[in-house]
């Protein structure tokens, strides 16, 4: 007999759980606790399967009949009721976690541990400033190229073009992320690689060969904190990055056998590096040692031997030292430029030269077989850098 409203109020709760028919396979599970809830018992693929359609009173007779109809043309289709039922449960959970700011956060995380302080605070100064303002809580299946346009777009009004197009490049990566994850089926930021006329990037002022010896004059002459004074000579002499020389520690020192080895964490390209160690470079670091206060960095900071020189340090003293005859045509990492091209203009090979410069291989086919470390190549070329730099510091 099928139920009605009044005959399903009446109903009380026993010392067993009660399964009263509305017909067509649904009824009414009552349980002990007295709590209501329609199910459907049905059988699919020779195994039998109970479907709960909703609790009642949430769920009304006159609803859970249309459920129970809808249950059945879904058996006649061929399909599984309670199978798509968890499969809407798991599509319905993964939605909740569709939001831009909780894939960008799934990005960040599997990225973090293998790049570089810079590269982390870059990226999340990129997102919690530009990008999780305007699409953070919205769903990245819901954010379309004009969404994303009109945020670059308020960001170059912001903070300029350049800023605004390294942005770009961050929130490309979080829908490539989201695609791997199989959030999205394409990429909204991919159409958005020319969305504005991006000023052409300008190469790192540097000096010329002739120009060179009379900036390490005014280098010498300069009366600031010697420690900085010792590290610019020494980033002079190794042409490394700024901040590589800067958290240099002693550590990575091997002095017996003249080198540098800098760890793949503090690299740029995330893979370890080989300074040969000039003389020269051999006999700055002697100097440096007895600046360093015990410190575990070559190059602490005045107020702390526990951190490291700035990173604007460098910066500021080139900016003292340059004065207005070097205004503009130099800075620590234009060092690197003007090294590359006396060594080029000296016939040492390219690949020598390149590997020194810890350069990634544009060509990544090439760069996959070619794992030469040019060791004693690039020993010898430093050795003539450093004999131009300084071939009076020669012990």
């Amino acid at each position: 007999m099928a139920l009605t409203d009044l005959k399903i109020q009446s109903i009380r709760a026993t010392d067993r759980a009660q399964k009263i028919s509305d017909g067509a396979g649904m009824y009414l599970y009552v349980s002990q606790a007295g709590t209501k809830s329609w199910r459907i018992d049905y059988g699919f693929s020779g195994r039998r399967f109970t479907h709960t359609l909703g609790k009642y009173p949430q769920l009304s007779l006159a609803a859970a009949r249309i459920k129970r109809s809808a249950v059945k043309q879904m058996l006649q289709n061929g399909v599984n009721p309670s199978a798509e039922k968890k499969i809407q449960k798991i599509l319905l959970r993964s939605s909740v976690d569709d939001t831009f700011k909780a894939i960008a956060t799934d990005w960040y995380s599997s990225k973090t541990d293998r790049r570089s302080p810079a590269w982390r605070a870059a990226n999340t100064l990129y997102l919690e400033r530009d990008l999780y303002p305007s699409l953070a809580s919205l769903s990245v299946r819901t954010i379309d190229g004009k969404t994303v346009l009109a945020t670059l777009e308020q960001c170059g009004k912001d903070r300029g073009l350049k800023t605004a197009d390294r942005v770009r490049q961050t929130a490309l990566q979080v829908f490539e992320h989201a695609m791997l994850k199989f959030k999205v089926d394409s990429n909204p930021v991919s159409q958005l690689k020319r969305w504005a006329e991006i000023p052409p990037r300008i190469n790192r002022p540097h000096l010329n060969e002739n120009e060179i010896h009379a900036f390490i004059e005014a280098l010498d002459a300069y009366r600031g904190f010697p420690i900085t004074k010792l590290a610019a000579k020494l980033l002079l002499l190794t042409f490394v990055r700024k901040t590589e020389i800067i958290e240099a520690k002693w550590e990575e020192f091997d002095i017996q056998n003249a080198k540098w080895l800098i760890p793949a964490e503090r690299m740029k390209m995330r893979e370890p590096h080989v300074v040969p160690l000039s003389a020269q470079a051999l006999q700055t670091i002697k100097e440096i040692r007895t600046c360093s206060n015990a410190s575990a960095y070559l190059f602490p900071k005045s107020s702390t031997d526990l951190k490291p020189l700035s990173r604007t340090a460098l910066n500021n003293m080139f900016a003292k030292v340059a004065n207005k005859k070097y205004k503009g045509k130099f800075s620590p990492h234009g060092i690197r430029a003007t090294a590359s091209t006396w060594l080029n203009e000296q016939g040492f090979r390219h690949d020598v030269i390149e590997r020194q410069l810890a350069h990634s291989e544009r060509n990544q086919v090439r760069a996959s077989y070619n794992h030469a470390d040019y060791l004693q190549e690039r020993r010898e070329m430093m050795e003539a850098w450093a004999n131009f730099l300084f071939a009076h510091d020669i012990a």
